[in-house]
């Protein structure tokens, strides 16, 4: 579903310029070790460890509580070549859809050979996706055999610390191939504290597909589509929603994943339980229906996600932090600092 606003907009309306040296490329020493920065009334400089201070009592966060999986593999096809497939989506336990990185793409019926002699046969393409069987069931041989999905941006391989931090530790319902990074930065501790702060929580599963670091190739942003996720939506969690709201809480999103999610839940005007896909995009011009506010790291220039943060905060407002967290240099992307937005007063 592609929500869009009349006035045209284009990707390069939604540039800036970021510094290679300000990508993190390992997260902080302690989860909550980062900066983060708050965007209100206006921009104030913070340590994530003040994060339950800017609650209220009656407040609902909203955590994804979706796993990331070990979806890297290597592989050789029949004729030798090396080839690497990206899990995309686990859809049956020796089926899946997936990305392959080679010099020349398999055909249908062709094979790829996996570590300890496991058998991929290619089953047929959907657009970019393969459709994979695996001579054994998928995920045991991933968390056994893969590695963890690091995103393109940061240029290294995946190393044992990654296991661990590329992962929230509240991270229950395996499937997602990214993390949702906001809630990267709470360890228990953090959980309890916005507790005893007077916030209540609740959780959805949103599984981030690699699509989320794909870059939108229309100039015009009315011309592309996103990426599909699959999405759940519990009856406790909107319950959740419609006590915070009829009691004058405020409805907190941990993350972008987590705003789609709950957004896509109130398409038809109050929230409903959700399971199903979503292709949600979010611009400038849309009207929130349930997130007051939303903890959400950096973003990457040009991106579908800081479109969404524009279309919550205000494309200028947002843009102006940015260029502030640049000055400031802070961290970005996924193990980098993080932003707490409010929206943008309405005119």
């Amino acid at each position: 579903m592609a929500l869009i606003p009349c006035a045209p907009m284009f990707i390069s309306d939604f540039d800036y310029e970021l510094p290679d040296e300000l990508i993190a490329q390992y997260p902080a020493a302690d989860r909550r070790g980062s900066r983060l920065l708050e965007l209100g009334d206006g921009i104030t400089d913070r340590i994530f460890s003040e994060f339950p201070g800017l609650l209220r009592p009656g407040d609902l966060l909203v955590f994804n509580d979706t796993r990331v999986i070990k979806a890297r593999l290597a592989a050789t096809k029949e004729t030798g070549g090396r080839a690497e497939i990206l899990v995309e989506r686990v859809q049956g336990e020796r089926t899946v859809l997936a990305h392959i990185r080679a010099s020349k793409s398999p055909k249908p019926g062709g094979r790829m050979l996996l570590a300890n002699n496991v058998v991929v046969d290619v089953l047929g393409r959907e657009g970019e996706l393969f459709t994979l069987k695996f001579s054994v069931d998928v995920m045991p041989f991933l968390e056994a055999y893969g590695d963890v999905p690091l995103p393109p941006y940061l240029g290294r391989e995946a190393d044992a610390s990654d296991d661990s931090r590329y992962q929230t530790v509240y991270a229950k319902d395996p499937g997602a191939v990214a993390a949702p990074t906001a809630g990267l930065h709470f360890d228990e501790a953090m959980l309890a504290e916005t507790l005893d702060a007077g916030a209540r929580h609740a959780w959805v599963t949103l599984h981030v597909g690699a699509g989320t670091f794909q870059s939108l190739r229309e100039e015009n942003i009315h011309e592309n589509r996103l990426h599909s996720e699959r999405v759940e939506v519990s009856a406790a969690c909107c319950a959740a929603v419609n006590e915070t709201k009829q009691a004058g809480g405020r409805v907190i999103a941990i993350g972008t994943t987590s705003v789609r999610a709950i957004e896509c839940a109130s398409t038809g005007g109050s929230i409903q339980p959700f399971d199903g896909e979503t292709d949600m995009f979010i611009l400038p011009g849309y009207e929130f229906r349930a997130v007051d506010a939303m903890l959400t790291n950096f973003h990457l220039p040009q991106s579908s996600l800081l479109m969404l943060v524009a279309a919550f905060s205000g494309k200028e407002r947002v843009i102006n932090a940015y260029r502030h967290a640049v000055r400031e240099k802070y961290r970005f992307f996924s193990y980098g600092d993080a932003m707490f937005l409010t929206p943008e007063a309405k005119a």
